[in-house]
């Protein structure tokens, strides 16, 4: 079982359809918007169950009209929703904007939703080997707080622990004070994976995190392709994919949830394991995360792949 720790939310996302979709708000200057399911580990958790992998989700949602949707989206994905816990207060709303090229940027309505309130769980479901968190959920307070300490608490049990942090730099208060916090969760990670704009935000190179704690640490660029850096020195990089870009939304997280179910498939979800891995291993599973992110990006909205559109690992 991998456990997905983090927010949940929705993302309004420019339509693209019918010109006659949101004339009214055009009319107002206003562009028309649609509500999408979406949130980074929320993404990562549909990803995964999607591809065929256990996968269970850890956050709490609301019980408004967008939670519900929420709820039965990660059902219909076949993940296991038990660890959810329930509030009244509103769902996470994200107002999404997307560039010529297809690359998406967000602007949140995050004060005093539901998402924010997670507490740490007693247990994790039965049979958990893997941890994986990331974006606003350790960010915002309190949660991000408990999220933190769940992430201690599993690399203390020996469970694999990935990490994205997934910047958005408009929800970071301090940017000091949450470098220095990055640096104190990579003794606490086994898998970090992070985009060119986050490392160049985050002011670090793979080699120093490495040395902190990671046994592995995989780089996005885009449609150049994902490099990972191991432990022991070795480099491996693999080409992006080709494919009509509609937009980028969910293609970082449709990586997190590859290279988990590829390191799953190949009963590596431990730090000994991960070190085990040899290059011809690393290019195989970076060609299927790479595979698996271009079919999401040739799609509107977070709409990761099933394990048939993809191929063996």
């Amino acid at each position: 079982m991998i456990v997905v720790a983090g927010e949940a939310l929705i993302d309004l996302v420019p339509l693209r359809s019918s010109p006659d979709d949101g004339a009214d708000r055009r009319s107002a200057g206003l562009p028309p918007l649609a509500p999408r399911l979406g949130g980074g580990p929320y993404n990562t958790a549909v990803a995964l169950g999607r591809l065929g992998s256990p996968v269970a989700f850890c956050s709490r949602l609301s019980r408004d009209g967008f939670g519900e949707a929420l709820l039965t989206g990660l059902r219909s994905a076949g993940v296991d929703v038990s660890p959810v816990q329930r509030g009244d207060e509103p769902t996470t709303l994200a107002v999404t904007s997307i560039g010529p090229d297809g690359s998406a940027g967000y602007s949140f309505y995050a004060e005093g939703t539901a998402d924010r309130l997670f507490s740490v769980p007693d247990l994790l479901p039965a049979g958990t080997r893997a941890v994986s968190f990331g974006t606003c959920s350790l960010v915002l307070e309190p949660g991000a707080s408990a999220y933190e300490e769940l992430m201690r608490s599993a690399a203390a049990q020996g469970l694999f622990t990935a990490l994205d942090p997934n910047i958005r730099a408009g929800l970071i208060p301090d940017a000091d004070a949450y470098r220095a916090r990055f640096k104190n969760w990579l003794p606490s990670t086994t898998l970090l994976k992070l985009s060119e704009e986050d490392a160049q935000w985050l002011g670090g190179t793979p080699r120093e995190w490495l040395s902190s704690g990671p046994a592995a640490v995989v780089l996005t660029r885009g449609g150049d392709g994902l490099t990972v850096f191991t432990r022991d020195g070795g480099e491996y990089a693999v080409p992006g994919e080709r494919v009509e870009v509609v937009d980028t939304i969910g293609a970082g997280d449709t990586v997190n949830a590859a290279l988990l179910h590829g390191l799953s498939q190949r009963e590596a979800l431990s730090p000994s394991a991960v070190e085990g891995l040899n290059g011809d291993d690393w290019t195989r599973l970076l060609r299927f995360a790479a595979r698996a992110a271009a079919i999401t990006c040739s799609r509107a909205g977070a709409e990761p792949p099933y394990g048939s559109e993809v191929g063996e690992v």
